[in-house]
């Protein structure tokens, strides 16, 4: 069957293939014939190119490549020679060999007879090119629908003189007289299907659709583009049934590139709406073109696979494409064949194209060829054009007045699509499902066109869902097992539905359409679907389908499938549903088509006939005249106002001001998210953002051509310093410099980008942002746009922001902003899901996540503003607007209604204006809702002192009507003499804001603006002036309105197209932010009349009051209220009552709570107003009698309190976040003004309408059409306009595709997008095709997504600031900084032993030098002092310098710029150390093998096994055996080896809990020099070290040590390093090299180095002694290679250098070389020291031990004075791994220090902890207690014999040790105050002790491992002799027995 599998022949008919072939390569030229089954083998999973790309469609369409005059193929034609006619017969052009005539003009009226089977078609002769040539033809040679299934060979009669049975198509061109010059082809010159009219006058029909030979524009095979390459009609104009030939094919010359184009399904001709009536039914040819070129390039969906459906392959056998078939094809993409044009095919029937399509839509001709004959006169008798859908089976043919009717193919592949629901569950292994039956279908669309109300339109999602529905129900036990794939949303039935069968159907259908009152009619019909049409014209005609909004034809028969098809013949819907048909680009062009040439002048003269004062403009301009001169009414007389107030200096409104940039804690933390996806990027192993190698930032950001938003964003940007921030600009900022960084997305776009893109690349160490702000608004392809006839604009973001250059400049970031982010989340986006970032919720579960003075007024809560028990309804529809509209819609049936709509909505604001001004008459010529904003609005300014008004807001989105309804209100206006009292602004997107003089300076004195040429260039700008904008364009893009924005009138915008995107961001024009501080009027009232006026005045609990102000639904929604009611309508009577009145009214806290909300700054007593002029007459009713009862008395008496409070809160706001024009209220200083002052002031603050608009959200007029789809929900609660396709330029992937839940977040959203829907080919993304691979994402975009108007250009411009601070933090690193410590105890000596300018020490003076016991590193601040009998210690200055509460402080750092020399963490990836890290994105991680080494060591009494991993590309640093590779050691360089790029001591670096955080990254370090450094890691951190690091040396310590401190790893770094050197020593002999070349020394490294710094010393002074120095950064190579030339280095056994400190002063450095001790960054020499080891047992302290056991060795320890390592703070790892803790429990419990040790046999806690560990912390926080005597006692320093303990601060030790020949310090005349014995060996005997003095009292510790040792240690030292012991002195570290305790004793000097 279906041949999807690789290596499979395809379904298409070989044998037509191979015919072809052989006849192509016949009459070629070309010696080698084209390959037959290169066009027929299937290879899986091909990635196919260009055109041939995708599809059997195009494949098929290969087969017959000469079908054009002038072959498409590289040959030449070969030219034709005819055969001679037979002598004596006919050759006249026209007629037939027999003499017939047959040209259609002649015969049209003839009787033809034609036999069953055959029918009549139209043949064109190159000698007669303006006739046809009537012939019968065989219709199994013709092809279906979709140009397919035509039989190879030809079979046809001649109806001149009846001669019958031609077999070969060149035998009857001869016979008919083509003459003909090429090969004959039946595809060449059989043009036309011949149809006969309603006259029976045989007429030209349908083209007929040879695979759309005429249409296709070939490509070249060797085409490599990845782009779709197909041709589809743009506005090719198929006017109707006048079109004689179709429209050519674009250039089939034409290079491949340039004839990408994607499909024009999105963009066709308004004419061409009656295209599929045109031809006979048929789709036309290039419809049929555009459906087989998208089948076959949209791919399989991950649901299914692609087979190939078609007829058997036997030859001439009859097939109908109706029969099933299991090849049928299961294609879940949708293919997206549109032939009726439909956009946005949002809300409609129309939407069916989001469906998937299955296969070409066949619709095989009606089997008795009769076509339907379309009455003439049908839209002036009907007054509406019906659409026709085609259901299920064949379509008949429609001839005649073709133009009065729609036909579309949609529902019919709605139904494929549900049929092939269950075949999504096949993945799953699940049982095959029947599909839900056609009839079911039927029924189920019957029943849903039945509970549609007669103001409702059929949507096609909601049609899918109710199959899905149905399918689901059926199918319960089946798939109960998948419920977690796809969410249950429906309700379950108990017992399946017993399936309808064909001969019930239509008496079903009729029972479930008798309830309806005939709105569903249905029409059953015997032989075919033509009968019922012909019926339904005719009932149409005769009137009887007035009621009826839908026809359902069915025509069932037992014998086969049924046919069916749905006439929509309601006026309303039909016009809804074709008007959606067109493009936004269509739409534009019809409206205007309407008013240029005059078609709308029926509908003015229509309006004046309903005036029955007369016309409206005689109306006016009698008003006009009358009032000329002497214009002293109400309205004008409040112009002058504002001035005089302000001048005198009288209360003026302080409400006043625009909002400046300030970053709230949302966009902070939005700001803040983004930086952490972009620190993921750059963390990643992929390598695609090193943020390591920026230096700083640079951005462009990048809108949407609308001058509005290019100002907004400057004036952002201007204001937000992100400029000087960044250091891109300096301080004297001009306009045209911020110009530099925003770009408008227009026709000169290309020149700034280019500049930006030049600067990409010659900074490549500066990372540049690119913002790609209302990301949503042109995503059309850069291919599609090539073509002429698609706007200039369109593709600019394609172009520009996915050109090459952007997507592999690895220092180019590429941010899309946007509030509709659906387009940008299909199956085949660039952007991760990963990269997202979505706009947090205010509320989780109730608690208010960031505190906020303002809350977000969105679509949600606009939506739950209509919900009942809410106050005010803030989304509103106008009934009697609609009214009108749909009566004058069937009264002007041509013009569109949109046209209608707007001269309706100027005619309504026309006559409100005018019953506002007087003439009350007009009142029955307006709407209540129009009235009350037109009312609102020009009472605003008079009733504020300074003429603030309102802002109303007239969306048309059409421009030319936009432009219309501007004169028109404009030239109403200047007749009411209103133009000083409003100002009506056209807000055209290409163009900036015009406004009048007069309101320009208003502006200017409220903003306090001196500026004389300024002009307000933003909307925002216009905050507080009384003005309509007429907001025009196709889509807002991105403007900001201001909060003085009461009205939003979006009762004219394109409710036919219905898409999520289009819906929500219209309404995105009202989404505001109102004050939070105060929700309910309770809360003001209450608190202000009860609370004393101290409390509120203070401002300290602010918080606490909001969050007691109510329950968290009253925060989530600012305007609840007590009453509901349905508009908010104005009477004209209220608005101009007296002004006490008024404050009477908004002041009644019962019956009309104040919607209280506001800005940043209005905070004060306006707030606690309702909206007086907006209540309804009856309510004012009630407020009037409660207010007259006494409530006047008591708000009289206690509101000068809440002035003085609301206002004192706001200033101190104010100033706080330091507001430019902040003006305190006048009354605000004191609590004691008299109260009629109060009074005043609020009466005229309360009447201020911008501080009240400003306060709550606008009012939303929506046309019912939307207002009914926004406001329904469904079974979860979504609201059903977020279940619609989310964008025009995608479709669905599926119908079976789970309903979207309430419950989604932003990212569960964006994944079910991301999985259900796809791009059309018009889409940027179409070519990015993902088959669900991550490498389709472009690693450096990332996406911000969050609702309109809510801060996003504030958030991310607080990204690139704090992006910015984290580089320059990324390129500094935290360096310990801190002084030398003791260093008062250093010997004051004059002599100095090397001069300052020194390179290297002499080793005969240096062994001269005495060694410094005295610590200085700063680190051992806590540890104790060292005694040496030198040193002469201050005990108070010793104190002194140790206040304890420093001991815990942190230590101190400082900040230092990471040098070109610096060591790096894993963080660091930069292009040149990427081999050295062993990264490489292309590759595998390095490889590397593991390698054992043993050798034995006495001391441990056993043999020691370390493991090696070496990576591949470090081996040759080791020596292995040949045969077995066994590692045998690591080579050693000589000691007379001199190399300048080679380090010749290997680097060990000991480190653990670091595998990120530690320096281990040397390649800058050692400048790129070879050398060997060793990580040692502990066995269980082995694997994530390798991870990390997967190009170093690791050597793991055996598992013993996987709990032991830093001196096992120090201990066996030089075990193993020692025997290395003897193992190359030995193996170096055998070479002829002495032991002693073999370099001796190793680097131990601390895993915090981060830098190295050399001081220069200048000594060219005068004098000897005079030297100058500076300390600078070099690299580790540098400061290696010199200290290895050092002479006689061999002799040392340490060398070391300085910890750097940033208050090094000359004196530390005037000795270049010092003897003392040397931490962090040492080179041992493992030879010299080969018998002193480091402690193996030590966690603490361990390389001051080893120096003193070095020094007492007699061996040179030589610190470099010159050179200093900078230590990183690094807060993990190291010894903060070490955490002590009790091993009973697993909680946590803080363990104080006295709890480590514990008495013998005790039932004490044990701890999990190394004993050693222990006991050192033990030591270092309570060695008073074993040495009381020895506290703050520095002359009498405790004995310690062989080892250093630290003992705390506080005591001093004297280190000594037991081993012959060691040099100890003088003890004579040294008294100790104790004695510590650690682990002694047997050096230390009684006599070596007998040498110390101790003091009297003096105590004594001793250690060991057991107490055995410990009682033979006691005996074997005869320590009972001098030393008095109890039973109770004996103690142990808190271990238990197995962990090995350590056991002390005790003891006092007798």
């Amino acid at each position: 069957m279906g041949n999807s599998y690789a290596g499979q022949l395809k379904t298409t008919r070989f044998e037509e293939v191979l015919h072809n072939s052989i006849e192509a390569s016949l009459r070629s030229n070309n010696l080698v014939p084209r390959p037959i089954f290169s066009q027929l083998y299937l290879e899986a999973e091909q990635q196919l190119s260009s055109l041939e790309a995708g599809s059997r469609a195009d494949n098929e369409e290969e087969e017959e490549e000469e079908e054009e005059e002038g072959s498409e193929s590289s040959s030449p034609p070969v030219s034709y020679q005819m055969k001679p006619p037979p002598e004596g017969c006919c050759t006249t052009d026209g007629f037939c060999q027999a003499g017939k005539d047959l040209r259609l003009v002649s015969i049209s009226n003839e009787h033809i007879e034609v036999p069953s089977g055959f029918l009549l078609v139209g043949a064109k002769s190159p000698n007669l090119p303006d006739h046809l040539l009537v012939c019968a033809v065989d219709k199994r040679f013709l092809p279906d629908d979709n140009g397919r299934n035509a039989l190879l060979g030809f079979s046809g009669n001649c109806v001149g003189c009846g001669k019958k049975g031609f077999c070969y198509f060149t035998e009857f061109s001869n016979h008919i007289n083509l003459k003909l010059t090429t090969q004959p082809k039946k595809q060449k010159h059989l043009k036309y299907y011949l149809v006969r009219n309603a006259q029976g006058t045989l007429t030209k029909g349908s083209v007929i659709c040879w695979k759309g030979a005429e249409f296709r524009g070939r490509q070249t095979s060797s085409s490599t583009c990845s782009s779709t390459l197909f041709q589809l009609p743009e506005s090719s104009g198929l006017s109707g049934s006048t079109s004689s030939e179709p429209p050519p094919a674009a250039n089939p010359s034409a290079p491949a590139g340039t004839q990408q184009t994607a499909a024009a399904i999105d963009h066709v001709p308004s004419t061409a709406v009656f295209g599929s009536a045109v031809y006979n039914g048929k789709e036309s040819p290039k419809q049929q073109l555009v459906k087989n070129n998208l089948s076959a390039l949209t791919r399989p969906s991950v649901l299914g696979t692609l087979t190939n459906s078609g007829p058997p392959k036997k030859r001439h056998k009859g097939w109908s494409p109706e029969s099933p078939s299991s090849t049928e094809t299961w294609n879940l993409q949708h293919n997206p064949q549109v032939p009726n044009r439909i956009k946005n095919d949002g809300g409609s029937l129309s939407s069916l194209p989001h469906s998937a399509l299955v296969g070409p839509a066949s619709s095989p001709m009606v089997g008795s060829g009769e076509p339907v004959s379309v009455p003439d006169n049908l839209l002036k008798i009907c007054k509406a054009k019906p659409v026709i859908f085609k259901g299920h089976g064949n379509f008949p043919y429609l001839c005649g007045n073709i133009n009065d009717v729609i036909v579309s193919p949609l529902l019919y592949t709605c139904y494929r699509n549900s049929q092939s629901l269950s075949r999504a569950y096949e993945q799953y292994g699940a049982s095959t499902i029947q599909p839900i039956s056609e009839e079911m279908q039927l029924l189920l669309t019957v029943y849903y066109l039945v509970q549609l109300a007669s103001d409702q339109v059929p949507l096609i999602e909601d049609l899918e869902q109710i199959f899905m529905r149905s399918w689901r129900e059926s199918h319960l036990s089946e798939i109960r097992q998948y419920q977690q794939a796809v969410p249950q949303t429906f309700p379950q039935v108990p017992s399946q539905i017993a399936p309808v069968t064909s001969a019930q159907l239509p008496w079903l259908a009729g029972l479930a359409a008798s309830s309806c009152n005939d709105s569903v009619h249905i029409i059953e019909c015997s032989y075919s679907l033509a009968e019922g049409l012909s019926e339904m014209f005719k009932l149409l005609i005769e009137g009887k389908l007035i009621k009826t909004n839908y026809v359902v034809i069915i025509c069932a028969s037992r014998s086969r499938a049924i046919d069916s098809c749905i006439v929509i013949t309601g006026k309303y819907q039909a016009r809804v549903l074709s008007e959606s048909m067109l493009t936004p680009s269509d739409y534009q062009k019809e409206v205007n088509y309407q008013l240029v040439t005059g078609k709308v002048e029926t509908l003015g003269s229509f309006f004046s006939t309903l005036c029955p004062e007369g016309d409206i403009d005689l109306l006016l301009e009698k008003f006009y005249q009358e009032n000329q001169g002497h214009i002293s009414s109400s309205l004008s007389a409040s112009v002058n106002k504002p001035t005089a107030l302000n001048e005198t200096g009288a209360a003026a409104c302080t409400s006043y001001e625009i909002e400046r940039h300030q970053i709230r804690p949302f966009q902070l933390a939005v700001a803040q998210k983004l930086l952490s996806h972009i620190c993921s990027i750059a963390d990643s192993s992929t390598q695609n953002l090193d943020l390591g190698s920026f230096e700083k930032i640079d951005f462009l950001i990048c809108v949407p051509p609308s001058e509005v938003t290019y100002q907004q964003t400057l004036f952002h940007l201007w204001h937000s310093g992100i400029l000087l921030e960044l250091g891109l600009e300096k301080e004297h900022l001009t306009k045209q410099r911020v110009e530099q960084y925003v770009m408008k997305l227009d026709a000169e776009a290309q020149i700034k980008f280019k500049v930006f893109l030049q600067n990409s690349m010659q900074n490549p160490h500066t990372l540049f942002v690119l913002i790609h702000d209302h990301a949503h608004w042109d995503l059309m392809s850069a291919m599609h746009s090539l073509y002429p006839q698609t706007e200039l604009s369109t593709g600019v973001v394609d172009r520009l922001l996915n050109c090459r250059e952007v997507k592999e400049a690895p220092n180019i970031v590429t941010l899309h902003v946007t509030s509709f982010p659906y387009a940008l989340q299909t199956q085949h986006t660039l952007i991760s899901p990963y990269n997202e970032i979505h706009w947090p919720s205010s509320y989780s579960n109730g608690v208010d996540l960031y505190h906020e003075n303002k809350k977000y007024f969105g679509l949600s809560e606009f939506i739950e503003s209509t919900l009942s028990g809410h106050s005010i309804p803030l989304l509103r529809y106008d009934s009697s607007f609609e009214a009108m509209v749909m009566a004058l819609g069937k009264r002007f049936p041509r013009l569109h209604s949109a046209v209608i709509r707007t001269f309706v909505l100027i005619q309504h604001y026309s006559a409100a204006m005018m019953a506002v001004c007087g003439l009350s008459q007009m009142k029955n010529y307006t709407s209540v809702e129009t009235l009350e904003i037109t009312q609102n609005l020009i009472n605003s300014s008079r009733q504020c002192p300074s003429g603030h008004g309102l802002m109303v807001v007239l969306r048309i989105p059409c421009t030319p009507l936009a432009a219309v309804a501007y004169e028109r209100l404009y030239n109403v206006r200047e007749r009411l003499a209103l133009e000083d009292n409003f100002e009506i602004i056209l807000g055209n997107p290409n163009s900036g804001i015009t406004i009048g003089k007069h309101f320009v300076e208003q502006l200017k004195v409220w903003q306090k603006i001196e500026d004389v040429d300024w002009r307000p260039q933003t909307y925002l700008e216009l905050e507080g002036l009384p003005c309509i904008l007429i907001f025009s364009g196709m889509d807002p893009q991105g403007e900001s309105l201001p909060r003085s924005l009461r009205y939003c009138d979006l009762r004219l915008i394109n409710s036919s197209s219905l898409v999520r995107t289009t819906l929500e961001q219209e309404l995105g024009l009202a989404a505001y932010f109102v004050s939070s501080e105060i929700h309910t009027e309770k809360a003001v009232v209450n608190d202000v009349l009860e609370s004393d006026p101290e409390k509120l005045s203070s401002t300290d609990n602010e918080d606490e009051e909001i969050a007691t102000e109510g329950s968290t639904s009253e925060k989530r929604s600012p305007v609840k209220r007590e009453r509901s009611c349905s508009h908010d309508s104005a009477s004209s009577s209220l608005s101009s009552k007296a002004s006490g009145k008024t404050l009477r009214s908004s002041f009644c806290s019962e019956s009309s709570p104040p919607l209280i909300a506001a800005g940043d700054t209005a905070k004060s007593p306006h707030q606690v107003q309702s909206n007086s002029t907006e209540e309804t007459t009856n309510n004012y009713e009630k407020q009037k009698q409660k207010v007259d009862k006494g409530a006047q008395t008591t708000i009289s008496k206690h509101l000068p309190l809440v002035t003085e409070q609301l206002d004192t809160k706001q200033n101190i706001k104010n100033a706080q976040i330091s507001v430019t024009s902040s003006s305190s209220s006048p009354f605000s200083s004191s609590s004691s003004s008299s109260a009629p002052t109060h009074n005043s002031f609020i009466l005229q603050t309360s009447q201020c309408s911008m501080t009240k608009a400003s306060k709550q959200p606008p009012i939303v007029f929506l046309p019912k059409l939307v207002y009914d789809i926004i406001t329904s929900t469904d079974s979860s609660g979504l609201p059903k306009s977020s279940s619609l396709l989310p964008y025009h330029s995608v479709m669905w992937a599926s119908s079976f595709r789970p309903l979207m839940s309430k419950m989604m977040t932003c990212t569960e959203q964006s994944l079910y997008y991301r999985q259900w829907t796809v791009p059309k080919p018009i889409h940027m993304d179409y070519n990015n095709r993902n088959e669900g691979r991550m490498d389709t994402f472009h690693p450096r975009r990332l996406l911000l997504s969050g609702p309109p108007q809510i801060g996003k250009t504030g958030a991310y411009l607080q990204f690139l600031s704090i992006l910015s601070r984290m580089l320059i933090r990324l390129t500094e690193v935290d360096v310990y900084d801190e002084e030398e410590i003791n260093i008062n105890m250093k010997e004051e000596s004059d002599q100095y032993y090397h001069q300052p300018g020194d390179l290297w020490p002499n080793l005969e003076t240096f062994k001269k030098m005495p060694f410094d016991y005295t610590i200085h590193d700063p680190k051992y601040e806590d540890a104790s002092l060292i005694c040496s009998k030198l040193q002469t210690i201050n005990s108070e200055d010793r104190s002194m310098s140790r206040r304890q509460e420093d001991m815990y402080t942190r230590r101190q750092t400082t900040r230092m710029r990471l040098s070109k020399y610096a060591a790096y963490n894993t963080y660091h990836h930069c292009e040149q150390c990427h081999q050295y890290m062993g990264f490489n994105p292309r590759y595998q991680l390095y490889e590397s093998t593991l390698h054992a080494f043993a050798f034995s060591y006495s001391m441990l009494g056993e043999e020691i096994q370390l493991h090696f991993i070496i990576p591949k590309s470090k081996e040759h640093h080791f020596v292995f055996s040949q045969p077995g590779r066994q590692l045998e050691s690591m080579r050693l360089p000589l000691v007379t080896d001199k190399s300048e790029d080679y380090i010749k001591s290997p680097t060990f670096t000991p480190t653990t809990g670091r595998h990120e955080h530690g320096l281990f990254n040397l390649y800058h370090a050692m400048d790129g020099a070879s050398h060997l450094h060793v990580l040692v890691v502990k066995e269980y951190e082995m694997a994530i070290y390798k991870k990390y690091w997967p190009n170093h040396i690791m050597l793991v310590l055996p598992s013993i040590f996987n709990s032991a401190g830093v001196g096992a790893a120090h201990f066996l770094i030089k075990e193993l390093s020692y025997h290395n050197l003897e193992l190359e020593r030995n193996r170096q002999e055998e070479l002829g090299i002495k032991p002693q070349d073999i370099w001796p020394f190793i680097v131990i490294s601390d895993d915090s180095c981060v830098m190295w710094n050399a001081v220069e010393v200048d000594c060219s002074g005068d004098r000897k002694s005079d030297y100058t120095w500076t300390e600078r950064n070099v690299s580790l190579k540098q400061i290696l290679q010199r200290i290895e030339a050092t002479p006689s280095v061999t002799h040392y056994a340490l060398i070391g250098m300085r910890k750097w400190s940033s208050k090094t002063n000359s004196a530390e450095i005037k000795e270049p070389f010092a003897c003392c001790h040397v931490h962090d960054f040492i080179m041992l020499n493992v030879d010299l020291t080969q018998n002193v080891q480091y402690n193996q047992n030590r966690f603490t302290c361990d390389d001051v031990d080893f120096n003193l056991r070095v020094h007492s060795a007699g061996l040179l320890i030589c610190r470099f004075n010159h050179f200093s390592v900078m230590k990183k703070q690094i807060a993990v790892g190291g010894q903060r791994s070490f955490h002590i803790k009790s091993k009973v429990s697993d909680t946590p419990v803080s363990i104080s220090p006295a709890q480590y040790i514990c008495a013998p046999d005790s039932k004490h806690t044990f701890l999990a902890a190394p004993a050693q560990l222990l006991l050192e912390k033990y030591l270092q926080y309570h060695s008073h207690r074993f040495f009381p005597l020895s506290v703050k006692n520095y002359s009498h320093p405790v004995l310690s014999v062989d080892c250093y303990l630290n003992l705390g601060p506080q005591i001093a030790v004297c280190y000594v040790s037991s081993r012959p020949h060691s040099l100890n310090i003088s003890s004579s005349g040294l008294t100790f105050s104790g004695l510590l014995l650690y682990l002694c060996d047997s050096f230390v005997v009684a006599s070596f002790l007998k040498k110390f003095h101790f003091l009297k009292g003096a105590t004594l510790c001793v250690i060991c491992q057991d107490r055995n040792s410990l009682r033979q240690t006691v005996v074997r030292l005869e320590l009972e002799d001098e030393w008095q012991f109890r039973l109770r002195d004996e103690f142990q570290t808190a271990n238990a027995k197995e962990d090995r305790p350590l056991f002390f004793l005790t003891g006092r000097h007798i």
